[in-house]
């Protein structure tokens, strides 16, 4: 009995430690974010240089999925092992998105020229990789509620 009360508060100090430094994350992928966005990406985009300006545009990627995906596992409560639909489906949209926005390059409407040809693309872009970042979160979660399961 005295092992079983050990292991629980185990696992409650380790779930704590868990979410902190996970909020942690959080925080700073949400700075990330923020720093690329509004501030790289438009000093880059008024230097006339939009080449730079689209590298850390498509670099911010990755902190804005994460954000995502940490609220996905810390704020979604799946009752069950939840399926990959949702990330599928941002993941596709990323996809499509991304090369309806290429099409669009390669007949002469390029972001640096036309960028309001692009805003469409970049909005379905941004939401497919909300989705892909909160389905994976949400799994994430799922798995991990699981296993920690007596």
């Amino acid at each position: 009995m005295v092992d079983r009360l050990m292991t629980a508060a185990e696992l409650a100090s380790n779930d704590m430690t868990r979410r902190t430094s996970g909020l942690v994350l959080l925080a700073g992928a949400v700075l990330a974010t923020v720093v690329v966005y509004a501030g790289l990406v438009p000093r880059y985009a008024l230097t006339d240089e939009p080449a730079r300006a689209l590298l850390t545009l498509v670099g911010g990627w990755v902190p804005y999925t994460l954000v995502f995906y940490l609220l996905g596992r810390f704020y979604s409560s799946p009752s069950s092992l939840p399926s990959m639909r949702t990330a599928d489906l941002g993941l596709g949209a990323v996809l499509i998105f991304l090369l309806l926005s290429l099409g669009l390059e390669a007949w002469g409407f390029t972001p640096e020229r036309i960028p309001e040809a692009h805003l469409v693309q970049a909005i379905g872009i941004f939401t497919g990789l909300a989705l892909f970042g909160w389905g994976i979160g949400r799994r994430s979660k799922a798995i991990t509620d699981v296993a920690e399961t007596p």
